[in-house]
């Protein structure tokens, strides 16, 4: 059924009047996990070299640095901060997924808001709610222009996260209805990213530039600058533009009671999640009696066709690039036994032995396996079989990591930084809802 009003005025209305109130107290945690998480991997690529070339690209034009930039000791403007935590956080595929888009929610926005917050006096509880209707923002709208927006090459995480920036800050700002769709109509103009430069810096800058764009969006907005008045579902608008059918209905039907951003989750892996069901996979059948890393002749990885199609690249050179790899991927967790960042180094990608055994990895589509499933059998040299299904995923929605294992994550992937307490981020992390002042606990997430 059409909406008269609109998807992009019905979306800004809800934004505009919603309560933390309204909020279930399980979104809510959920919120406090996403920035868990996003702290471990932002802390994770904090020194990587993307990272740093991005911080050289923009020294020379920073304004007042008034806001942290995750795992160093300087800071910079808001906006530079924005999009540099945003670059950090999804440089290594290790951030949270919405199962239902593939979007990774927490990337482009919890930057924008820690950005501001460092600026201005802003209570905890505010921005967890703000970030919140960021995130289910972002998700409703990748539903909306799924599946045909990614598969036309768009990357869905940049494209979609430049609204959910808009929006979060949009309500920190306490826009009414009207500049919250000038946000939205801001962050159109800006949304960018493509499935093309996926193993690439480039497509962490897409991420790092919706989180600036977002804060630009409603910053933008809210000094004044207008923006269309269908921004979303227009005749050229972001959705009707970029998708081959979009349902606005997936953008404003139960708006308040059912949460999208509730489904998020979390990764054990630093690849592509379409991997990680194979992933498992390897790890258990290296455990079976029998296995000989050595002695294997063939494997064969089953699962949904996306696998193959973002993952079927036996050629890479670069740890980035083995991120989206199938090959590299079972190669580097049958010899090592893990699947960490060391998995995914560029040492570990160029190494004979990882490369001869990858060679022998073929893949095979199962258009009824759902996404989070494969199956993978290792031929011996003997002829002898090892196989085993995963049906669901570690970190799927249906076998999530828990708290405890976020946690983990975070104190692991902190020790990249030195100087960095890992028990007072994630204390500061857990009671942020109580927190007086928001900006303060950037203190614990720079050395």
């Amino acid at each position: 059924m059409t909406n008269p009003v609109g998807a992009s005025t019905t979306l800004a209305e809800f934004i505009a009047a919603s309560r933390i109130e309204d909020v279930p107290e399980k979104v809510r945690h959920e919120a406090k996990r996403s920035l868990l998480n996003f702290f471990a991997v932002a802390l994770a690529g904090a020194t990587d070299p993307v990272i740093e070339s991005a911080v050289a690209t923009l020294a020379p034009f920073a304004g007042a640095p008034t806001s942290t930039v995750i795992g160093r000791s300087a800071r910079t403007d808001a906006l530079g901060a924005a999009f540099l935590n945003a670059i950090s956080a999804n440089v290594f595929d290790y951030d949270d997924t919405h199962p239902g888009t593939v979007i990774h929610p927490t990337a482009p926005v919890a930057p924008a808001l820690f950005a501001l917050a460092e600026t201005r006096p802003l209570r905890g509880a505010d921005l967890i709610h703000a970030f919140i209707l960021g995130a289910e923002a972002e998700c409703r709208i990748g539903n909306a222009v799924s599946p045909g927006h990614y598969a036309r090459g768009w990357h869905i995480t940049a494209t979609c996260g430049v609204f959910g920036a808009a929006v979060a800050v949009a309500k920190i700002l306490g826009l009414d209805a009207r500049r919250v769709r000038d946000a939205l109509g801001n962050a159109a103009s800006q949304s960018c990213g493509l499935v093309e430069a996926l193993g690439t810096g480039a497509k962490s800058l897409g991420v790092g530039n919706a989180a600036r764009g977002g804060l630009v969006a409603a910053l933008g907005a809210a000094h004044g600058i207008g923006g269309p008045a269908r921004p979303l579902e227009g005749i050229r608008g972001f959705a009707t533009v970029t998708a081959d059918d979009p349902d606005f209905g997936k953008i404003t039907d139960g708006l308040g009671e059912s949460w999208e951003f509730a489904r998020n989750t979390y990764k054990p892996y630093p690849s592509g999640v379409v991997l990680h069901p194979v992933t498992d996979a390897c790890l258990i059948l290296r455990r079976q009696d029998g296995f000989d890393v050595s002695r294997i002749r063939a494997i064969l990885a089953t699962g949904h066709p996306l696998l193959r199609q973002r993952t079927d690249r036996p050629d890479v050179r670069t740890g980035r690039e083995a991120q989206v790899s199938l090959q590299h991927t079972v190669a580097a967790a049958l010899i090592d036994g893990a699947a960490g960042l060391a998995q995914y180094s560029d040492a570990r990608v160029n190494d004979p032995v990882v490369k001869a055994l990858g060679a022998k990895v073929g893949v095979r589509d199962d258009p009824f396996m759902p996404v989070e499933a494969a199956r993978l059998a290792i031929t011996l040299e003997d002829g002898r079989v090892l196989e085993t299904l995963v049906e669901t995923a570690f970190g799927s929605e249906t076998n999530p990591l828990s708290d405890a294992d976020i946690e983990a994550k975070l104190r692991v992937l902190a020790k990249q930084v030195t100087g960095i307490d890992a028990e007072a981020l994630i204390g500061a992390v857990w009671s942020l809802d109580r927190a007086a002042d928001a900006g303060a606990l950037m203190a614990h997430a720079r050395p």
